[in-house]
């Protein structure tokens, strides 16, 4: 456990860089794994959860370095080629991370090997029934755990079975996990989105020569791919984590005096659905030097302290901001007046109920919350400190609810005291250090 303190101070000054983006550093080591050939990555996020998809894919076969440059870390890997993947010898340990384990599920479903899946408490207490489903559909065969969960045994086929699965819910992960086994499928493996998400899967998968089609019917987007690919290595420049800015983007909107700069952030539209939303509250977010970096929108963003006023989310932008909510709540709760976001079901299902469990501790630091079924009710303090509080919050081992306190601390009277910050390694090794570093008198 290492527990801290965060409490208000100094406004948040300076420019910083957050690490590269998760689900794209994911990507960049699975298909380069899967690639014939060298591929290059700088800028991958070196957190544990990314670390684990690093070892998992080493242990089926690929090769993988990490190379100290004099200006920069590059990542190398050796790829065994789609179809190429080997049985590890022991099982898969996928620590934290539920990106990590769903994209393997779907790459392994479609090799000949059984891979055994285990992770920690939290990730073994996520249901993956949702995953189960479809790949279950290709041939692939699972021994789970009770109610879907880690450990978890699969045993990949081969031929696969190609199939067409429209999703039930809006998930990235699903979708992912479905086009990764039409990978090594022969003939035509498609996912209908009733509602589009995050789209990295589609635009790397074609970046590394994978034959694949999207188009919209009837206001449905409907993913092709055609199975017995053959990936070509890249040279990849991870860009910034949008979801790693976002808690330095709400800490500079809600402390007054602050003025930051972030660079090199993503902003693929499918993934900046809080930037968006927090325009909408009035916060003051501008875009500089605005380019495309491997097929991705980036940009700088200039952050100053706004005045924020509540809204209502509209249902239709939570797969765009989906694990951005935490840290939206820390912002709801200094705005003038009530937000209010519903159709946040797939909260209750990640590293914890973040609906729950972020309704619970901004309540306990003195936030008028009330939390519904599928949303939460906040009412702000239209920019005054919130009180804090004395006993230490429960974070529930998730990293993303350790940094949205820690960020509420720095708006509250008497502080905010997180029970262990070692969660927040998983995403986001030096989040402490950089935040020491904006509020910094200097």
């Amino acid at each position: 456990m290492r527990p801290r303190r965060f409490i208000s101070g100094n406004p948040l000054t300076g420019r910083i860089r957050v690490p590269g983006d998760k689900s794209i550093s994911h990507r960049s080591l699975m298909f380069g794994a899967l690639a014939v050939g060298e591929s290059r990555v700088t800028g991958l996020l070196e957190g544990e959860d990314v670390i684990a998809t690093a070892d998992a894919l080493r242990a089926m076969g690929a090769k993988i370095e990490r190379r100290q440059n004099a200006d920069a870390v590059e990542w190398v890997i050796h790829g065994v080629g789609v179809g190429g993947l080997q049985q590890p010898e022991n099982a898969v340990d996928m620590g934290n991370s539920g990106t990590a384990v769903r994209l393997l599920m779907g790459l392994v479903a479609s090799h000949p090997v059984e891979v055994r899946f285990v992770g920690d408490a939290s990730l073994s207490s996520r249901p993956m029934g949702r995953v189960i489903t479809p790949l279950s559909e290709t041939g692939a065969q699972f021994e789970a755990s009770e109610g879907g969960r880690l450990p978890l045994t699969l045993r990949g086929i081969c031929p696969a079975i190609p199939i067409t699965y429209r999703l039930p819910v809006a998930s990235a992960q699903v979708k992912s996990a479905v086009l990764l086994a039409g990978l090594n499928t022969a003939g035509i493996t498609k996912v209908i989105e009733p509602v589009p998400t995050r789209d990295h899967t589609e635009r790397m998968l074609k970046g590394f020569g994978a034959d694949l089609q999207v188009e919209e019917v009837d206001g449905e987007r409907i993913i092709s791919l055609r199975g017995e690919a053959e990936l070509s290595p890249q040279i990849i420049d991870v860009p910034g984590d949008p979801s790693s800015a976002a808690f330095f983007v709400v800490a500079a909107l809600i402390v007054p005096g602050s003025e930051i700069t972030i660079e090199n952030v993503g902003l693929n539209p499918t993934r900046a659905g809080l930037f968006e939303v927090l325009r909408k509250m009035g916060g003051q977010i501008v875009e500089e030097n605005r380019r495309e970096v491997g097929g991705e929108p980036v940009a700088d963003l200039r952050i100053r302290h706004s005045p924020l006023k509540g809204i209502t989310v509209d249902p239709a932008i939570v797969p765009s901001m989906v694990d951005e909510f935490p840290a939206l709540f820390v912002a709801a709760a200094f705005a003038e007046g009530t937000t209010i976001a519903t159709g946040l079901e797939e909260l209750r299902v990640k590293e914890s109920d973040r609906l729950a469990v972020m309704a619970e501790a901004l309540a306990h630091i003195g936030a008028n919350v009330e939390e519904q079924g599928d949303g939460i009710t906040i009412t702000g303090t239209a920019g005054e400190y919130l009180p804090g509080a004395e006993g230490s919050i429960k974070t529930h081992l998730d990293h993303r609810i350790a940094m949205s306190m820690a960020i509420a601390g720095l708006g509250s009277q008497s502080g905010v005291e997180i029970d262990d910050t070692s969660p927040i390694g998983t995403s986001f090794p030096d989040f402490e250090q950089l935040l020491d570093q904006l509020t910094s008198a200097d």
